[in-house]
């Protein structure tokens, strides 16, 4: 068990590598499990032809002070401005996220960013998810109508299914769609207080 270990020790690296690999496999494995056994998955149809353009928008550290700096730094979430239209088509109806469109991407921890990206695998379900949560709609492709109000679990549940259709981890999704059910009425609140209006619209 010794050599075992000093051998780990000394290869660091390799150790790493095959770690992350069994983690991996694991992962996969309980992921397979789950869409079989345990997750009743909801098909939707859902298809686009390009990603979102986007643009970062600047942490505003500057002339903050040390700690206020830091304080940002460490909190905030990076946000995006959609710098092109980006259609995409949801359940058999094409929808548009307009440029100039604003997001922080999907709610994840700040301790977890490292590992799972708010603009990484669940980028796509983010955008449409931030958007429906700020508007409480979808805006259709002709820009002059909507898909009607919806309630917070209504697109919960869009942010899942669309992100299992992109990703394909249902085990991963769900966990964000419980976290959303959980905690994410802060930020529907929060924007049902703010009363957003989607300018055009009929």
């Amino acid at each position: 068990m010794d050599y075992i270990v000093e051998l780990a020790v000394t290869f660091w690296q390799w150790s790493v590598v095959v770690t992350l690999i069994l983690i991996g496999l694991g992962i996969n494995l309980a992921d397979r499990f789950f869409h079989k056994n345990v997750l009743k998955v909801r098909e939707c149809e859902f298809s686009y032809d390009e990603l979102p353009h986007m643009q970062p928008i600047r942490i505003a550290t500057k002339d903050k002070g040390f700690f206020g700096a830091i304080w940002l730094w460490l909190l905030t979430t990076r946000n995006w401005t959609v710098v092109k239209d980006w259609y995409f088509t949801l359940n058999g109806e094409k929808y548009v996220i307009p440029a100039g469109f604003q997001f922080d991407g999907a709610s994840v921890p700040k301790f977890l960013a490292t590992f799972l990206s708010p603009v990484g695998v669940l980028l796509v379900g983010g955008l449409v998810h931030d958007y429906g949560y700020k508007y409480k709609t979808l805006l259709k492709a002709d820009k002059k109508t909507t898909i009607g109000d919806k309630d917070q679990r209504w697109m919960d549940r869009t942010f899942r299914d669309i992100n299992i259709q992109v990703n394909g981890f249902h085990l991963l999704n769900y966990l964000a769609y419980w976290a959303l059910r959980i905690g994410g009425f802060v930020a529907w609140n929060g924007h049902r207080k703010r009363n957003a209006k989607i300018e055009g619209v009929q």
